[in-house]
């Protein structure tokens, strides 16, 4: 009953050796769709690997398990497991990989509940700041306007989601570059970057000690911006969303010497006046490709048996 070994060591290999493997690719900030996929890839990996080995584990520690994971599975297919050899070893395996799955669990309930309460709270905010006329029905409006001396621009995401603009950024941005920031919020909404923030919190805050966890959730807030990014750019030029980004964020100081919370704003820019070329649609799709393959190797490797089995 080697398999959930095999699985488990899959799992420690691809978390400890995708995170290197990615931040070598030079290309991650041209193609930040590309890049998400990669990521998911293999986190949703190790998961796999986690998942896979729990099942196992359990079905060789637990008769019941057993016949209900293989229930219908020929003779053969159940010996070339060789669950009844397994030790001790295998319930405990099996208990602690499920822990871990309610701890995520847990830990992504929480990760959506803190958001959604901090959603109610900036949507109180709003009310308060642009309250409703009397006779006015409940606000159901896509963009909101709000008084506000500091130029802002921010997506709220909910059912619906709002797009919310302050009156400074309106008298600020003009034509196009204001177009290009509500594209740039508008890109986040379409593509419900919410939920890759959420999942890739949960996971580094419940498992601190796990680095590809961090590192996932890192670059998610980092390549969420840089896509967004490319949607505005696409529709209204590289040059006109890099001015928008200048002019929005030019009084929080971030384009002098000392560190500020938007310090990739700089970077941002930078990269959208550089405009390297995009990989070709081939290239593109060979390493998509490439992403599908990590989270397919644990099951593969999970039916290895079997398929000996059945020849």
């Amino acid at each position: 009953m080697m398999v959930p070994v095999a699985l488990l060591l899959l799992g420690a290999l691809t978390a400890v050796l995708a995170p290197r493997v990615i931040a070598r690719v030079p290309w991650t900030d041209r193609e930040p769709i590309v890049a998400l996929w990669l990521w998911q890839c293999a986190v949703g990996g190790v998961l796999m690997c986690c998942a896979l080995a729990m099942a196992l584990s359990a079905a060789a520690a637990w008769k019941a398990v057993r016949g209900q994971l293989f229930a219908s599975a020929p003779h053969g297919v159940i010996d070339a497991y060789a669950l009844g050899t397994a030790g001790p070893w295998a319930g405990a395996t099996a208990l602690v990989l499920a822990a871990g799955g309610a701890w995520t669990a847990a830990m992504l309930t929480r990760e959506i509940r803190e958001s959604r309460r901090r959603r109610r709270a900036e949507r109180a905010a709003l009310r308060t700041r642009a309250p409703r006329l009397p006779g006015e029905g409940p606000a159901k409006e896509r963009l909101r306007v709000l008084e506000g001396e500091k130029p802002e621009a921010w997506w709220l995401p909910g059912t619906p989601p709002q797009l919310v603009i302050t009156t400074a950024a309106l008298r600020r941005l003009e034509g196009r570059k204001l177009d290009a920031v509500l594209a740039h919020e508008l890109g986040h909404a379409h593509a419900r970057h919410d939920w890759l923030l959420y999942c890739s919190g949960a996971l580094a805050r419940g498992f601190p000690q796990v680095p590809v966890f961090a590192a996932f959730r890192d670059e998610m807030h980092r390549l969420v911006e840089l896509a967004a990014d490319d949607v505005a750019s696409r529709r209204f030029g590289r040059l006109t969303t890099a001015l928008a980004l200048v002019e929005l964020n030019e009084d929080r100081g971030v384009f002098g010497p000392a560190p500020t919370p938007h310090a990739d704003v700089p970077r941002r820019v930078d990269r959208l006046l550089e405009a390297h070329p995009r990989l070709t649609a081939g290239r593109r799709l060979q390493w998509t490709a490439a992403g599908a393959l990590v989270p397919l190797v644990p099951v593969l490797v999970a039916l290895v048996p079997a398929l000996r089995a059945l020849g």
